[in-house]
């Protein structure tokens, strides 16, 4: 199917009409951004596994094309037409029938090697190091033999000696799995070889009135005998503001030296929020590691102000990492369509969304006239057409010296992992590194420096080391 898209974008290129009137061309203008290339899924569901939530026939999916789901997340295709919305609802359903008769397994190569990759610093070699997880979404590493990973419908996973437990830690907290929600993203404090406290983020759910609503939630922790206790919550918004929507949860957890926990929580579908300093949703947020308030947080002694806020106007940050010489917090958030950005994060600093931005609406309309503005904080570089920016390291490792203190990032939409080169907080190179080996939702450095990716479909753990190959790749 990918091969179809390819040559249509190539046919569109030379013959606009047939493209504008292909359904599959259609797909991947409007759709194939948050539903993958081949309706496997992505930021949003799934098209192919007949787990319909809100479009149960043709009729409800023709509706929920046409108008949108708010909720979810997913903005109505007003721009199209009535025949256009029926032919993109005849794919889908023909794409969904077609994988009921023949589904397609992703086929994972083998464990031992899979290619070695050649970059202009370093030959790499790509090892598959663990399958086995359901949509992994971050990875930690407590010590040299123990790697965390968390899978999004809510278990927290543990590796030994590169082999997966196949038990999840008992007892993790419940989480709201709906949309991107779902248990996010694993931390270990400073000073975990002494205190052992380990740090989760995700969608938390309150159903007053039997309404569910959900929001970010900040909890630590401790793994033993296999099960999770002691748990402590840290952050969990006033529940006024939770909220019925299932995306936009941000979720990353980072420890400075300063001693701080910063944590990002996304705007939840509600763009102008993110202006807002009495709301929770669209920050970075800074707390003491038991939760309290830092003295010094910027908004602690404004009236009703949420006093864990440290910046606004951050629209859906899924990246934070901490530059290992300076110690500056850095973050990466998804835009709407085009403008994801690279920033670094400042005392109570604006950075601009919905004000601001380079990206538009996703059915192509303008949100505002504005790439910058008095008072707010550009960013330090933006990704146009959007790549779908995750997570984000610095690489503080033995392995690649030519990275140190460099920035490793990974790419949903552009399945992509890419070294982006720093010198005095500015940008100077960006290079590919790795390409088509799945939706990377995380990367990370071992205590060996080793570099690990997480990839969505297949849902793996990849491992770069050094090659001794001289090998490109095609």
């Amino acid at each position: 199917m990918k091969y179809l898209f390819c040559l249509l974008v190539l046919l569109s290129s030379l013959c606009p009409v047939l493209a504008e009137d292909d359904a599959s061309m259609l797909y991947l203008k409007n759709c194939s951004a948050c539903h993958g290339l081949n309706m496997q899924g992505g930021n949003a569901q799934s098209l192919l596994d007949g787990q319909w939530l809100f479009a149960k026939d043709r009729t409800a999916i023709l509706r929920a094309i046409r108008d949108g789901i708010v909720m979810l997340g997913m903005p109505a295709h007003n721009n199209l037409s009535t025949s256009q919305i029926g032919e993109l609802a005849d794919l889908i359903l023909q794409k969904e029938k077609e994988h009921k008769d023949f589904p397609l397994k992703a086929e994972l190569p083998p464990k031992s090697l899979l290619k070695t990759v050649q970059t202009s610093d370093y030959n790499l070699k790509v090892q598959q190091w663990v399958t086995g997880l359901k949509m992994p979404w971050a990875i930690c590493f407590p010590d040299p033999v123990t790697v965390l990973i968390t899978e999004r419908p809510g278990k927290l996973r543990i590796v030994i000696n590169g082999k997966l437990d196949p038990r999840p830690i008992a007892n993790t907290p419940q989480v709201w799995a709906q949309g991107q929600g779902g248990l996010l993203d694993v931390n270990i404090d400073p000073d975990y070889a002494q205190n052992k406290w380990v740090y989760l983020s995700y969608s938390h759910k309150i159903k007053p009135k039997g309404k569910t609503l959900g929001m970010t939630r900040i909890v630590r922790g401790k793994i033993v005998d296999h099960q999770w206790t002691d748990q402590q919550v840290l952050f969990e918004a006033p529940h006024q503001f939770y909220s019925p929507t299932k995306h936009h949860y941000g979720s990353r957890i980072v420890f400075p030296p300063d001693g701080y926990l910063y944590f990002s929580t996304g705007d939840r579908g509600y763009q102008n929020q993110a202006q807002d300093i009495t709301r929770p949703n669209g920050k970075i947020h800074r707390i003491n590691r038991d939760g309290s308030i830092p003295k010094d947080n910027p908004f602690i002694n404004t009236p009703n102000a949420i006093p864990s806020i440290f910046t606004f106007g951050n629209r859906n940050p899924q990246g934070l990492s901490v530059h290992p010489v300076t110690g500056k917090v850095w973050g990466a958030e998804h835009g709407p369509k085009g403008g994801d950005e690279l920033n670094l994060i400042q005392k109570a600093g604006n950075y601009g969304w919905p004000e601001v931005t380079f990206g538009v609406n996703y059915n192509g309309t303008p949100i505002t006239s504005f790439t910058t503005m008095k008072g707010m904080i550009d960013p330090v570089i933006h990704w146009t057409p959007s790549i779908a920016v995750c997570g984000i390291a610095f690489y503080n490792g033995s392995l690649f010296p030519q990275w140190a203190n460099h920035l490793i990032v990974a790419s949903l939409k552009d399945q992509d992992v890419r070294i982006v080169k720093m010198t005095d907080d500015k940008v100077t190179n960006q290079e590919i590194i790795i390409q088509k080996m799945g939706r990377v939702r995380d990367v990370g450095v071992s205590l060996d420096g080793a570099i690990y990716i997480v990839t969505n479909n297949p849902d793996r753990v990849l491992r770069l080391i050094p090659g001794t190959q001289q090998q490109s790749v095609d």
